[in-house]
């Protein structure tokens, strides 16, 4: 079968915007989660990066099967990866398809304490078939992940070193824009990396401060000090309703939601 073909547009399509939990919570009856508006509705946070050599991902969410035919995306060639939690990674299945069509595994660049989570809740896509298998197992080739930048499908990827609570994660600078979730602090040697910026996607997960992310306040800061020309804030709880939250954030400042494209 030959590949779906990848239409290059130079763009960065945010795939989703949501939290751990997603937007609307299971269970909840608050405004936010029973709003008709898409805006409000949040899958697990995820990016596709299309580039001159074509499409890859950065992390790979639950959801991430539904969000690629949402936006009609046809070809993945690659992933990387922030961290190892499970609205991260856990998508990394729907991916088989994709090796399939390349008729090799699909690199995904990560940390070596990402890739032994990997292999662990992943073990079935590094072992052998059983015998008479028909197939369909993913199949993968993970590369490490360095703070050192390499290009990936035509596209500068810088990783930026950031920190979730006490977990050392990734972000990563691809030309001019920045893309940076999960962050609760950004350590002193990574600041200059953002310098320079057109728009900066930074997690911002509710107004209270929160031990492992930023608060829309601490994103404000880290805006105030980089002053890309756009801020888009990412990886939303649902204490934070579109329009009200866009309404009193300064300019240049706005709230991500799900299928958002960024050029670069």
């Amino acid at each position: 079968m030959s590949p779906p073909s990848s239409t290059f547009d130079r763009q960065i399509i945010l795939l989703g915007t949501g939290t751990s939990t997603g937007v609307p919570l299971l269970g909840c009856q608050c405004p936010v989660c029973q709003s008709t508006d898409p805006r409000n509705h949040r899958t697990r946070t995820g990016v596709l990066v299309q580039g001159p050599g074509g499409n890859f991902l950065i992390d790979a969410s639950p959801e991430l099967r539904l969000q690629l035919l949402r936006e009609k995306i046809g070809m993945i060639e690659a992933a990387l990866l922030t961290h190892e939690h499970a609205d991260h990674t856990f998508g990394l299945d729907d991916l088989r398809m994709f090796g399939y069509y390349l008729n090799h595994p699909v690199p995904l660049y990560c940390e070596e304490r990402v890739e032994q989570r990997i292999r662990q809740a992943f073990a079935y896509a590094f072992s052998d078939p059983p015998p008479n298998s028909s197939g369909g197992l993913p199949r993968f080739d993970l590369r490490p992940l360095t703070g050192e930048p390499f290009e990936l499908l035509g596209v500068s990827v810088r990783p930026i070193r950031l920190w979730h609570g006490g977990l050392p994660i990734y972000g990563f600078r691809l030309h001019d824009v920045a893309f940076c979730t999960d962050v609760s602090a950004i350590p002193e040697e990574s600041w200059p990396l953002l310098e320079g910026l057109d728009t900066l996607v930074i997690g911002a997960l509710r107004d209270k401060p929160h031990p492992t992310h930023f608060s829309v306040g601490q994103a404000l800061e880290v805006a105030e000090r980089v002053r890309p020309r756009r801020t888009v804030l990412t990886h939303l709880s649902h204490l934070l309703e579109y329009h009200a939250t866009n309404a009193r954030l300064p300019a240049g400042v706005e709230l991500a939601y799900d299928g958002m494209r960024l050029p670069f």
